[in-house]
């Protein structure tokens, strides 16, 4: 488990394949690695990955498979590239961001960034399927983060974060272009809240909720996210 709060940013020392795994040699800040053994749990950009072999004082290799790389950003990472990175969370650890599982749900687009003064605003365009689990105060693990959620935008499939200074300075963000892409994964209370009423309905009501939820959606409410802005 993870606490959703990076403790530094990491840089790829080399991205090697074989035999359909690829081995991440990374470079971590120091002091970060300290007591770190085999097989031990490291975030990197949220994904929870494994130790294999420890290099040097700040150095380990990952192997990743092919799964992994298909359902995150790892595919992307290049030599030289720098990410978030947290360890795993120690029994009585204090959650300062939210409980993270480093399993990546999907990856979303930065689709606009704005910055104002020490102010910096991203909007993150998602699959609509995932929005169902996304609200306004909620949280969600962006690239191992764990962030509220300012806004969201269903009709649109947006949802918008806002960063203060010291989480720009802990991690990536910074760095990030439009087009970026990103590993998301949703906070898993939400998720299991949902698809609860969800399944509950379809239980209880099953071809009267195709009728409901219409009603339900000209109100400005959607079943499916349990909310939806009126038009």
């Amino acid at each position: 488990m993870f606490t959703g709060i990076v403790q530094g940013i990491a840089e790829i020392s080399s991205a090697k394949d074989s035999g359909g795994i690829r081995t991440f040699e990374i470079a971590f800040p120091d002091g970060f690695c300290d007591g770190l053994e085999i097989g031990a749990s490291v975030s990197v950009d949220g994904v929870c990955l494994t130790v294999t072999t420890l290099i040097a004082d700040n150095r380990a290799s990952f192997d990743v498979m092919q799964q992994s790389l298909n359902v995150t950003t790892l595919g992307d990472f290049y030599a030289g590239a720098r990410t978030n990175v947290e360890r795993a969370a120690k029994d009585g650890a204090e959650i300062g961001g939210h409980p993270l599982s480093g399993h990546i749900d999907f990856r979303a687009t930065i689709i606009d960034i704005k910055r104002m003064e020490d102010n910096f605003q991203m909007r993150i365009g998602v699959d609509p399927e995932w929005l169902k689990y996304i609200f306004p105060k909620g949280y969600i693990a962006i690239n191992g983060a764990s962030l509220t959620i300012a806004e969201v935008n269903k009709s649109e499939a947006w949802f918008e974060v806002w960063l203060i200074p010291e989480t720009l300075r802990m991690t990536t963000f910074g760095e990030k272009q439009i087009g970026a892409r990103l590993n998301i994964e949703i906070e898993r209370e939400t998720q299991v809240f949902v698809d609860t009423i969800r399944e509950t309905l379809e239980e209880n009501l099953g071809p009267l909720l195709p009728a409901l939820e219409k009603l339900l959606q000209e109100q400005g409410v959607d079943i499916g996210g349990l909310a939806l802005p009126k038009k």
